[in-house]
């Protein structure tokens, strides 16, 4: 049996039954001088002062933090091509509504990826997990959603299932086919809620749904249809809404009994009061508006209103190009009003329940997979507070190290 037990370390167990919110948010769950033993890539204990030796691997964390490995709430990570040119456009002055308009932005890298191949698809996901692996993050999310038909859409959930094989990170899928409306095809939403959702309900079991609510994108009326799709195949649903507009498509979502509201830069006051007093998670995703107006979602209002928050690093080839969950963490304090505890909380715990993986993952917890960093740091603001930092000292993913 393998065992592992990372000893003499500041620990950061991060429990609890279900999302935090209010105070809890910052509630680290902190045990000054510890250890934490894994068997068989789960948990065993948690505990304060020394392990009795037990024969299997011991790492000394020489007081520094030891937490659970960070999750990511929101991420694409598969697709074909890159968009490159446009990055240069954006930067010489071209607003991101025109780049979208005039043929660039999600429809762009829908082209490619019709064009790519499934072994191709699956190699980009694998890639970008072992990064994601290598800066800390054990969980993640892997949208579809640049096919917008239901053979690029098929191939590329495979390609993330056959790249989640191949990875140590736990893989959570999400079918957003109502991502945008392909020109050819202006009656696709509907044909995505009728048919195609109750198809993809039985090929990929337990596979999350999404869709993109905003001007450019589906309407409300739209978005309304592919949740109920969701609640009818017994998935479970999210939303991109309020990036760049107030639509309603918030408050939409939660009464459809989404799992998540994921964006909220354009979030109005009644938005934010109508997802702090539902269940819904608050997915945050500040490298968004960091790199296209930035705008962030008000995370401050959010918190102190009772929200559930979670960060997610919204990895895509348009938006967000990065892999780099600990710079969403940063820019939720820097520029969203995010205590360093309430970032950290929502980059573990409330992400791993936004995923729908928080009886698994998020928090030092026994029986849970043993899945955890150490950090450099004594204190774990600097994980926070630090950007463009060195990875984690070690990375334990399933009870093995990863790195040292």
């Amino acid at each position: 049996m393998d065992r592992l037990t990372i000893r003499n370390a500041r620990l950061l167990t991060l429990g609890g039954s279900g999302p935090a919110r209010g105070g809890d948010l910052r509630d680290l769950g902190v045990i000054d001088r510890g250890f934490v033993r894994c068997a068989a890539g789960r948990i065993e204990r948690v505990a304060a002062g020394d392990p009795e030796p037990d024969g299997g691997l011991e790492l000394d964390a020489g007081g520094r933090v030891c937490m659970p490995a960070l999750v990511d709430a929101h991420a694409h990570l598969c697709w074909g091509g890159d968009r490159w040119d446009e990055w240069d456009r954006l930067r010489a002055g071209t607003p991101w509504p025109e780049i979208l308009a005039a043929g660039g932005g999600i429809l762009s890298t829908v082209r490619a990826t019709r064009a790519a191949g499934e072994d191709a698809l699956a190699e980009g996901v694998r890639v970008r997990l072992q990064a994601m692996a290598r800066l800390g993050v054990g969980a993640t999310e892997a949208k579809s959603g640049y096919g917008l038909e239901p053979e690029t859409e098929a191939r590329m959930l495979r390609a993330i299932a056959t790249a989640a094989e191949r990875s140590p990170v736990l893989v959570q899928r999400t079918f957003l086919g109502g991502h945008a409306i392909p020109p050819e095809d202006p009656a696709w939403p509907e044909r995505l809620a009728r048919e195609v959702i109750p198809d993809f309900a039985r090929r990929f079991p337990g596979i999350a749904i999404d869709a993109f609510c905003e001007r450019n994108a589906l309407s409300v009326e739209q978005c309304r249809a592919v949740l109920e799709a969701a609640r009818l195949a017994g998935l479970p649903s999210r939303l991109h809404t309020d990036q760049f507009t107030s639509m309603g498509g918030a408050e939409m979502a939660v009464r459809a009994g989404a799992r998540s509201v994921d964006h909220l830069e354009a979030a109005t006051a009644e938005t934010v009061r109508v997802v702090a007093a539902s269940n819904a998670i608050a997915v945050m995703l500040p490298c968004s508006g960091y790199a296209l107006d930035g705008r962030q979602a008000p995370g401050r209002a959010l918190a102190d209103a009772g929200a559930a928050i979670a960060l997610g690093s919204n990895a895509n080839p348009g938006s967000a190009p990065t892999v780099d969950l600990r710079f969403a963490m940063h820019l939720a304090v820097r520029h969203a009003g995010l205590t360093a505890a309430e970032a950290i909380v929502a980059a573990t715990r409330n992400a791993a329940f936004a995923l729908g993986l928080g009886g698994q993952v998020g928090s030092l917890t026994p029986g849970m997979h043993a899945n955890l960093i150490v950090l450099e740091d004594r204190d774990e603001r600097s994980l926070v507070h630090a950007f463009a930092a060195e990875p984690p000292r070690h990375v334990v993913l399933g009870g093995r190290v990863l790195q040292g």
